[in-house]
């Protein structure tokens, strides 16, 4: 293990500035956490974490050298996660005027949200962002030597799972915190339409990239 310490602290190390820049993740994660609390926001936050592992998963089995060497099908994988962010910024703006409720019944115990529907948000949000897949195409697949063992490929992967997970999971805390959400959300409506047209700017970037 001590001979891979230097390629995995420097995969480490690009993946953290990675996950912390601003991306759908982040606007996911700080959307779920204001309207529905802290339990979701972190659950959302687990979920964008297994999502990686997805990406991990088709970089192991070798379809990220497939995508490289096939553009039409790295184009399409942009496409599915262009439209995906699309479809949720609409999602955001349909729901912009109705945050009132939601936030009465996440203090009150309840929600209108499911904690596996959460999951399951910040999972796809993951798994088809196009951010993460143009990542490991251009990052993972090259500074991961091809000589490195399986096994320490998948510790490289749990990692990264991890940080994610973490990272967002801090997101929702700093964001579901009484006095932070308590700002938000009487402004929520014009939150929820700025962080939709986030979403739409990054599927456009992604798009005419």
């Amino acid at each position: 293990m001590a001979q891979y310490w230097p390629e995995f602290l420097s995969l480490a190390i690009i993946h953290f500035v990675a996950v912390i820049l601003p991306g759908p993740d982040f606007v996911i994660t700080v959307r779920q956490s204001l309207r529905y609390g802290r339990l979701h926001g972190a659950m959302t936050a687990l979920g964008i974490g297994i999502g990686l592992s997805v990406h991990i998963l088709y970089t192991l089995l070798g379809v990220g050298a497939l995508m490289q060497a096939s553009p039409w099908v790295l184009q399409l994988a942009k496409l599915i996660g262009a439209a995906y962010l699309i479809y949720i910024a609409i999602q955001l703006l349909k729901s912009a005027g109705k945050i009132q409720l939601d936030a009465e019944n996440a203090q009150a115990g309840g929600s209108s949200q499911s904690l596996t529907k959460a999951f399951g948000l910040g999972f796809l949000t993951n798994a088809t962002n196009p951010k993460a897949t143009l990542f490991f195409l251009a990052i993972v697949t090259n500074v991961v030597s091809q000589g490195t063992p399986l096994y320490i490929q998948m510790f490289y992967g749990a990692w990264m799972c991890s940080v994610n997970a973490l990272w967002f999971i801090c997101v929702s805390l700093l964001f579901s915190a009484p006095s932070s959400r308590a700002w938000f959300l009487n402004k929520m409506s014009l939150v929820e339409k700025a962080l939709a047209v986030l979403l739409m700017a990054f599927s456009l970037r992604l798009l005419i990239a």
